[in-house]
């Protein structure tokens, strides 16, 4: 089932156009990533999506239905996270919950299931304005759940977080994605788009520019390599001359630990080893798989 179907969708600020005739398509159960630099239309999307922007020109239905800033049936079903956190900082995280609670029509019991779920029971009953920022974020997470959304829609939601908070959130994303139920992230986190997300979409300057599965993506448009870590057994100015000399890529150095990468599809690669080894001691050889930022900085460079 679609979630979101995007068609065409452009919006404009004056004359400059913030998104340029993008389309794209989330289903059930699947953690669609929007990636991109800063200033490029993630921002514009996401509020076109929450329904707190109309588009210029183009289609966006959510649920089959066209979204507006005055469709509240559809915004019943969307439980929105932005990247700043807007709380009642003098207010208790309970208390935050318990407020927007009665907003949604949300049972108090729901209040209660969210904070420990999300580890904020021991803490739900300080003021937030103690909080860390992983705390406001899980608790911005926990009243973004309450309406019990069938689609979530995420602004940079681990940025800057602590490691424990991050791998919460993370788990929980891929619990509501198998429960059947659609996200759409935005974020800057490379890695945690190749880990959570099924599909990724690459905007720069208001235009989709790469859609498609991690995997594919980084098959197509990626290079798997090894990385060789050696000691150099010869000046290091002959050294890195040799190394120079076979078109080999530095990765730096360590001490007395120098570092190469080489693409697994550099002709003559046993070759090129083997010369290494007259300049230099081979401490480990490991392969490296093509990643998703080096697919990044090819569609936004």
């Amino acid at each position: 089932m679609k979630v979101i179907d995007v068609q065409g969708l452009t919006k404009r600020y004056g004359q400059f156009v913030a998104v340029d005739n993008i389309s794209f398509q989330v289903g059930s159960g699947e953690v669609f990533g929007f990636l991109g630099p800063n200033g490029v239309g993630k921002t514009s999307t996401i509020r076109i999506l929450t329904g707190l922007s109309r588009a210029t020109e183009g289609s966006c239905r959510i649920f089959g239905e066209e979204m507006t800033p005055n469709n509240k049936e559809i915004r019943r079903k969307i439980g929105v996270v932005f990247e700043e956190p807007n709380l009642y900082a003098r207010l208790s995280g309970r208390q935050n919950l318990e407020f927007f609670a009665t907003l949604y029509g949300a049972k108090k019991e729901k209040v209660s299931e969210l904070l420990d779920e999300y580890q904020l029971s021991k803490a739900g009953n300080k003021p937030v304005a103690h909080y860390s920022k992983g705390m406001k974020q899980r608790l911005l997470i926990c009243r973004a759940l309450l309406n019990d959304p069938q689609l979530l829609v995420l602004d940079e939601p681990t940025s800057g977080l602590d490691l424990k908070s991050v791998e919460l959130i993370r788990s929980r994303i891929q619990s509501f994605a198998e429960q059947g139920k659609a996200v759409f992230m935005s974020t800057h986190s490379l890695e945690e788009a190749d880990e959570l997300c099924n599909r990724v979409a690459f905007i720069n300057h208001g235009k989709i520019i790469a859609e498609g599965d991690p995997a594919s993506l980084k098959l197509r448009y990626g290079q798997d390599y090894v990385q060789v870590d050696l000691v150099p057994t010869v000046p290091l100015a002959e050294f890195w001359q040799v190394v120079e000399d076979l078109e080999l890529t530095k990765n730096g150095q360590d001490g007395k630990v120098a570092s190469l990468f080489i693409p697994l599809t550099k002709e003559n690669l046993g070759s090129k080893l083997d010369q290494l080894m007259t300049v230099g001691r081979i401490l480990r050889i490991h392969s490296q798989e093509a990643s998703l930022r080096e697919v990044f900085k090819i569609f936004t460079n």
